[in-house]
């Protein structure tokens, strides 16, 4: 039976010098296997993104804030009553030392999704859509004919 590291009385590595060697080669690779140490936190991570909306006399607009991603990312659907805007981030990170032979690959993923009941008013075939600034904007116009829906709620 081969050993990596050699111990006295079953539990305490050696005190030798070979044995304090052995030690910090265990601890050096026990910290390269600990995810905490490069800093992983999860295979996916949910992302908090504020949503501001607002009635204007035209609709209503609908403001995500979410810097750093493309237009691309975003996917923005309606079906029946319900708008749902989402979006996916991958990223993988390859870094690569041949002469030394490492080789560490990481895969990042984020993702939103979020989902708003359409009022009956909303005009879904003109909705539309723009991100710049980290801002994905939403314009959201009423149905031409269709009243402001803005009223005031008296607090009991």
């Amino acid at each position: 039976m081969n050993t990596l590291m050699k111990r006295t009385n079953g539990n305490m590595p050696a005190t030798t010098f070979s044995g304090l060697v052995d030690r910090l080669f265990q601890n050096n690779v026990n910290r390269f296997f600990d995810d905490n140490f490069w800093g992983f936190s999860g295979v996916s991570q949910q992302v908090q993104v504020p949503v501001n909306v607002r009635e204007t006399e035209a609709g209503y607009e609908l403001q995500l804030v979410a810097p750093g991603l493309k237009k691309e990312d975003f996917k923005v659907h309606v079906s029946g009553d319900m708008l749902t805007v989402s979006f996916e981030q991958h990223e993988e990170q390859n870094k690569e030392n041949k002469e030394e032979g490492w080789l560490r690959k990481e895969y990042h993923r984020r993702s939103f999704s979020r989902s708003f009941n359409l009022d009956e008013a909303i005009d879904v075939s003109r909705i539309d859509a723009r991100y710049a600034d980290g801002i994905l904007h939403l314009a959201m116009p009423r149905k031409d004919g269709a009243p402001a829906m803005s009223r005031t709620i008296e607090i009991k």
